[in-house]
């Protein structure tokens, strides 16, 4: 018996085939593309912003160290620790020869002995010389000479008291006061007494006492010759003329 034969598929068949697999897949490939997208979508949107913190290191106990070392030490920190104590006239003689050691000479230096004189005298009678003093206090500021001069009231008696500083008060009115009257007490600066003597209303010789504030200490804890610039003033002002009074014997130094 003869089997049928089988017919092979024709060309134009095999086309619509292909055809129909192709619009299958890609129909399949599209419903992919539609159910992924709305889930990638998703997943950006639900994905919380990332936040950068920097974590600083902690100080150990070591870099704390450290730290307090490189500190430099002031000199209200080493004044506020020593205890005060009162003037000698040793701090004044030893001061005086610091000042000059590089200018002056081993025997200038010797004879830089001065007296002292450590209490006040009444010295009031017999003076009536206009344009100078008896005794003359040397204060570090204004403010402190202020504070002597309220503080000297039952001291001073009948004296008459004379502001010597420059706040507020100008150098031709203090000339025109003591050309005017007798004065017994002069509380001021360095800087304005300099200033008097250079003008002439100020005479050196009359002087018998000169008295510097020395223990009393500002707000920073420095005394007055602590502060370079009244250091520097006193000094000039010693080399008016008051040296050599003192090396007379005529002119005594107290410190307060």
């Amino acid at each position: 018996m003869r089997r049928p034969k089988t017919r092979e598929p024709s060309a134009q068949s095999r086309q619509v085939e292909a055809g129909a697999s192709d619009d299958e897949g890609g129909g399949d490939t599209e419903m992919a593309q539609q159910d992924t997208a709305p889930g990638l979508a998703l997943s950006k949107k639900s994905k919380p912003p990332k936040e950068c913190f920097l974590i600083q290191p902690k100080e150990t106990n070591e870099d704390a160290a450290k730290t307090r070392k490189r500190k430099k030490k002031k000199i209200t920190d080493i004044l506020a620790k020593s205890e005060p104590k009162p003037g000698t006239p040793e701090d004044l003689q030893q001061l005086m020869k610091d000042y000059y050691s590089t200018s002056r000479s081993v025997i200038e230096l010797e004879e830089l002995t001065l007296p002292v004189c450590p209490k006040w005298v009444k010295l009031r009678k017999n003076h009536n010389e206009k344009k100078s003093v008896l005794m003359l206090i040397i204060c570090g500021s204004a403010v402190r000479a202020l504070e002597l001069i309220r503080s000297m009231t039952a001291f001073k008696g009948d004296s008459k008291v004379m502001k010597l500083f420059a706040k507020h008060i100008k150098v031709q009115e203090q000339v025109k006061l003591l050309e005017k009257r007798v004065v017994h007490l002069g509380v001021g600066t360095p800087g304005r007494i300099k200033e008097l003597i250079k003008q002439g209303g100020l005479h050196l010789n009359p002087l018998k006492f000169l008295i510097f504030d020395w223990n009393w200490r500002d707000q920073k804890l420095r005394r007055m010759m602590d502060i370079p610039e009244i250091r520097k003033e006193v000094f000039e002002l010693l080399e008016m003329g008051i040296l050599s009074l003192c090396k007379t014997e005529s002119l005594k130094l107290g410190l307060f």
